[in-house]
């Protein structure tokens, strides 16, 4: 293929056979009935610890849960592992289900899910054990999908020496980073839209926030007053409610963006992941902005007036 050894030193790869299927990932929003199947050597994968996996069928060994592909099942199904996003909400499965498939000979046959993985580029397709594969797709010659490892330092450098020496062939390349990324631009379509609502939220909680301001200090106009009476000027009076309630509102959003990075965390760790940071600080400050000006407007309109009446109220 024109490929020198050279260039690619260090660099592993893990043959898959491909039969077509539905399409299971995020990016299809119709409900699966058969992925597509990818056969793999599940010792390749064994030998290298790949994928962090989410769950394994119950009664398992969980250390390297890829051999599960290889075990012989009672039922006669064939293991199956798959991307837990794709299992949960693409097919409406959980791990120890069964799903339903054709071979080419028209014979059916079942898959039980005994694994998933968690966040990974397998999302849309179910692996089997290659030796289960071609015995039910025999006329699926040849692999058509590689997983490529190479060093983090030399990939665009390999990508280019692979592109150019099976550009006859049709490789296309894809980056991990930008594979997840595809995956989860939907899930971010939804977030964001999610965020907008929310923002709007927090602006109308704002409001909330200046009625509460509003109605604390009309309770408090006779402390206040009496405040007014031994010396203190307006100005200070002012300071002060806007201190306390400031002060409330700074620690209501502090508390809330400490949750929120708490509940996005692993999402933010993720490779690939792409946050919102200019959205995310302006719906921040617009909260702020908008918190202070309705206490600073129920303070205003608390303390107008001549507070020493509400003294002969007492």
């Amino acid at each position: 293929f024109g490929l020198d050894p050279a260039a690619l030193r260090g660099v592993k790869f893990v043959p898959l056979r491909v039969h077509n299927g539905d399409d299971a990932s995020c990016l299809n929003l119709n409900r699966a009935q058969a992925p597509r199947l990818l056969g793999v050597d599940p010792e390749q994968l064994a030998a290298r610890g790949a994928f962090t996996f989410a769950e394994v069928v119950k009664g398992a060994p969980s250390e390297n849960p890829w051999r599960l592909l290889n075990q012989k099942t009672d039922d006669g199904s064939v293991p199956a592992i798959g991307d837990a996003a794709s299992i949960q909400w693409a097919l409406g499965k959980s791990v120890g289900d069964t799903l339903d498939y054709t071979d080419e000979r028209g014979h059916k046959f079942k898959l039980r899910l005994v694994g998933a993985v968690a966040n990974s580029i397998l999302q849309g397709s179910l692996l089997i054990a290659e030796n289960q594969f071609v015995v039910r797709f025999p006329s699926e010659s040849g692999y058509r999908m590689f997983l490529i490892d190479a060093p983090a330092t030399a990939v665009s450098r390999i990508s280019e020496t692979l592109a150019r020496g099976m550009e006859d062939q049709g490789l296309e390349l894809t980056p991990t980073p930008r594979r997840l990324a595809e995956f989860d631009a939907v899930e971010n379509t939804y977030l964001s839209t999610f965020q907008v609502l929310g923002g709007l939220g927090l602006l109308l909680g704002s409001v909330g926030l200046g009625v509460v301001v509003l109605r604390n200090v009309l309770e408090r106009r006779g402390e206040l007053a009496l405040l007014r009476a031994v010396g203190f000027q307006s100005r200070a009076l002012r300071r002060l409610v806007l201190s306390e309630h400031g002060a409330l509102l700074l620690a209501g959003l502090g508390v809330g963006v400490v949750a929120a990075l708490v509940a996005v965390a692993p999402s933010l760790l993720s490779p690939g992941a792409q946050v919102p940071y200019l959205s995310l600080a302006l719906t921040l400050v617009a909260v702020l902005l908008g918190g202070a000006a309705w206490t600073l407007l129920a303070t205003w309109l608390a303390l107008r007036g001549d507070l020493l009446d509400a003294l002969r109220n007492e």
